[in-house]
C-alpha cells in the first residue's frame, strides 16, 4: 500500500508541476527557477566529492587491477541492462526489449553473471540506457525545473519522482534484497562509475568558465536527446511527443 501512495504521490506531484514548470528549448535559464538553492547543493556536492569521493575513487582505481574492475563495471552494467528492457517494453519498444533482454539472459547465464560481457562478443551491443524518468518523457510529462539533488548530482522534477520510484523496484534492490546487502553494493557502484570518470571530470575542470552552467546545459540537453532516441526535434513547440515521433503517425 505505501508503495503504491508513492507511485500515485509522485506521479500526481510530476504531472502537476511540470503542466507549468516546462523548459523551452533555447531557454535553459526558465527551467532552472530554483538556481540559487540548485548552487548551494551544487558546492555542497563538490565539496564532498573532493574530500571523500574521488579520493575513494583514486584510491580504489590504484588497489584494484585492471580486469577486477572491468568484471565489477560488468556486472552493475547487466543489472542496468535488465532495467533497461524493462524499460524499453514500458515504452512500447518490443524489438529494442527483446535484444537487450537477450543480451542480458545472455550475460547472466554464460558470462558469469554478467562479469563476462559474453553478449557483446555475440553481437548484442549495449546500444542504449533507458531509465524510468525516460520513460516518463516518452509518454509525454515533461521534465519540470532543473534540480541538483544532494550527493545524487543533476536531475530534474520528473527524474527525481522516478528515481524515487526506482529506489525498491531497480534491479540493484531485486538483487540485493537486504539493506546489509544492498548499502555496500551501491557504494561499490558509486566508486566503480567515479573512478571511470576521474580523466573526464579532470578535463571538466580545467574547461569550465562556469562549472554549474556548463554540466546544467550538458545534463539537460543530454536528457532530452536521450528521451528522444539520440533525434531531438528542433523546434521544441511544434514537436511531436517523443511516443508519437516513436510510433508514428496515426492510421
Amino acid at each position: 500500500m505505501s508503495r503504491r501512495l508513492l507511485l500515485a504521490g509522485a506521479l500526481g506531484l510530476t504531472l502537476g508541476l511540470t503542466g507549468c514548470a516546462t523548459t523551452p528549448p533555447g531557454d535553459v535559464a526558465r527551467g532552472d527557477p530554483w538556481e540559487r538553492m540548485n548552487r548551494q547543493t551544487f558546492a555542497f556536492n563538490e565539496a564532498v566529492d573532493a574530500a571523500a569521493i574521488k579520493p575513494a575513487a583514486q584510491l580504489y582505481r590504484a588497489l584494484v587491477p585492471g580486469l577486477v574492475r572491468q568484471g565489477v563495471g560488468n556486472v552493475f552494467g547487466n543489472i542496468g541492462d535488465a532495467w533497461t528492457t524493462v524499460n524499453l517494453f514500458l515504452q512500447a519498444k518490443p524489438a529494442a526489449g527483446l535484444n537487450m533482454g537477450m543480451r542480458t539472459l545472455v550475460n547472466s547465464l554464460l558470462g558469469v553473471g554478467g562479469v563476462f560481457d559474453v553478449a557483446e562478443e555475440a553481437g548484442l551491443d549495449r546500444f542504449t540506457s533507458e531509465d524510468l524518468g525516460q520513460t516518463f518523457g516518452f509518454w509525454g510529462i515533461q521534465s519540470g525545473p532543473y534540480l541538483v539533488l544532494p550527493l545524487l548530482g543533476p536531475s530534474t522534477l520528473r527524474d527525481t519522482a522516478a528515481r524515487a520510484l526506482e529506489v525498491n523496484d531497480s534491479p540493484v534492490g531485486r538483487v540485493w534484497h537486504e539493506p546489509r546487502d544492498r548499502n555496500p553494493a551501491q557504494a561499490l557502484q558509486l566508486l566503480d562509475t567515479r573512478a571511470n570518470l576521474l580523466g573526464a571530470s579532470r578535463v571538466f575542470d580545467e574547461v569550465a568558465l562556469d562549472k554549474y552552467v556548463l554540466m546544467r546545459d550538458a545534463f539537460l540537453s543530454r536528457r532530452r536527446s536521450l528521451i528522444y532516441d539520440g533525434e531531438p526535434p528542433e523546434d521544441g513547440a511544434n514537436s511531436p511527443l517523443p511516443f508519437k515521433k516513436a510510433l508514428g503517425p496515426a492510421r
